[in-house]
């Protein structure tokens, strides 16, 4: 299949997402909470309600990429690892706090540059329409530019980026979707772990520091049972105050292909569809590294959902029904 159907996939699922939001929302919205956006210098919160849910970052000294922090359940259970980590609370699970601010999405290879570590930057370039306020359902959406060395000649590419935020049930859907375009010339994305969208749990919610647990919908469990695997989804989360709160990683099917999922049980999930070797034969010779080519003109798209939850402790959080929910849209195509 050409790089263009694919990129057709993904949008074709997009835009059906869209549709299906806007169908549903006019039947479902009576009674939900509104979703609004509150802005100020560098950052954007993202409120359900009254509750502020997750903050985007989009112009941080310390952080050269955008990223969103704080993310909480729609009644404020704490699910990414606080920004900055607490060393105090986060005894030994304080590692690379400018690796992993929270959720984002970024890529150790683009071109050689890496995004991940923050060895380059990524620039918010601009928000490329009105913040869209509405009952269970908020939108925004951003240009972002992928920077040469030092900012120095013309910039790897452009993404254009969506993030809807969708009230559902007892959780949200954060939906993400992202367009990658060069005018200047080709790129590509490499193959190595740190490649794609990811999350870093709070540390009560981890397997390792807490009282977490990992699972795909294939029925493996915590970082031997999930690590370089293919799933349609992966989910982590764990019980704090009576509660179990969490998040899922949903790739779109419309995407290049499916995503290996780099899991640890110290907190970390990630959905990396790029990591051929990296993720199945990073000792193995005869498996040789990968390289997804965008030739210059030519859009290559990604889209994910991520679902935060937040249910009673015992009670089944509803990750497959969500994403059967992710998948409608799809159906009705």
């Amino acid at each position: 299949m050409s790089r263009r159907a694919y990129t057709s996939g993904v949008w074709t699922f997009a835009i059906a997402l869209c549709a299906a939001e806007l169908s549903s929302y006019t039947a479902a919205a009576s009674g939900q909470p509104k979703v609004t956006f509150k802005q100020d210098a560098g950052r954007l919160d993202v409120v359900i309600g009254d509750q502020v849910v997750a903050t985007y970052v989009y112009e941080d000294a310390a952080i050269p990429r955008p990223y969103f922090c704080q993310v909480k359940t729609l009644d404020g259970v704490l699910v990414t690892r606080p920004n900055p980590p607490d060393p105090v609370a986060n005894t030994g699970n304080d590692d690379h706090p400018a690796f992993h601010p929270g959720l984002w999405l970024a890529f150790s290879d683009v071109n050689g540059k890496d995004y991940w570590r923050n060895k380059a930057k990524v620039r918010h370039v601009m928000f490329i329409e009105p913040f869209i306020e509405e009952p269970g359902r908020g939108r925004f959406g951003v240009v972002n530019c992928y920077e040469n060395d030092r900012g120095q000649g013309a910039p790897v590419c452009e993404e254009t980026c969506t993030y809807t935020f969708r009230v559902s049930g007892s959780g949200y859907f954060i939906l993400v979707r992202s367009e990658f375009h060069s005018d200047e010339g080709d790129f590509a994305f490499g193959d190595q772990e740190e490649m794609g969208l990811g999350v870093r749990l709070n540390t009560p919610l981890t397997v390792k520091f807490g009282s977490g647990t990992i699972l795909n919908n294939e029925g493996g469990q915590n970082e031997k049972g999930t690590w370089g695997e293919q799933s349609k989804w992966c989910a982590y989360s764990g019980v704090v105050d009576g509660k179990q709160a969490g998040v899922a990683l949903m790739p779109a099917p419309g995407n290049f292909r499916p995503s290996w999922f780099h899991t640890r049980d110290y907190g970390l999930l990630v959905a990396n569809a790029f990591g051929k070797k990296s993720m199945t034969g990073a000792e193995d010779a005869a498996v040789l590294p990968d390289s997804t080519a965008v030739n210059k003109g030519e859009p290559f798209a990604l889209a994910y959902g991520v679902y935060v939850f937040g249910v009673p402790a015992g009670q089944d959080p509803g990750v497959a029904q969500a994403y059967n929910e992710f998948l409608k849209a799809a159906e009705k195509e």
